[in-house]
């Protein structure tokens, strides 16, 4: 029952974030999922509903050891800021997704802004 509630509220809060952020084609929206095990990280642009680029710890490159601590999701970060700046993005919206901005939110962010995404 409690993840019941929790993915309630989760998702509340997620509902709350998108109603002020959406992702444009100057300025997609860097959207980040955190579930126990991994980190998805994606590039959409709303206006066309597409993703520009994503990375998460579930691919081959990244899985190596532990996949659900800051250190895989920063490189997460540098992975999705890679991909979007080869795609030609230099300028996001963040999207925390519902999840407290702290722990592996927090380092996926600090990564894709060292990494060359503006936001």
């Amino acid at each position: 029952m409690a993840g019941k509630k929790r993915m309630s509220a989760i998702a509340r809060r997620h509902s709350r974030v998108r109603t002020k952020v959406s992702g444009t084609a100057a300025r997609p929206r860097l959207a980040v999922y955190r579930s126990n095990r991994h980190v998805i990280a994606q590039v959409i642009d709303d206006s066309k509903g597409v993703t520009v680029a994503s990375a998460s710890t579930i691919e081959a490159g990244l899985r190596g050891s532990a996949t659900s601590n800051c250190e895989a999701a920063a490189g997460v970060g540098r992975l999705v800021a890679e991909r979007a700046i080869s795609a030609g993005v230099r300028e996001v919206v963040f999207d925390r997704g519902g999840f407290q901005y702290h722990g592996r939110v927090a380092a996926l962010a600090d990564a894709a802004r060292e990494s060359g995404l503006e936001f």
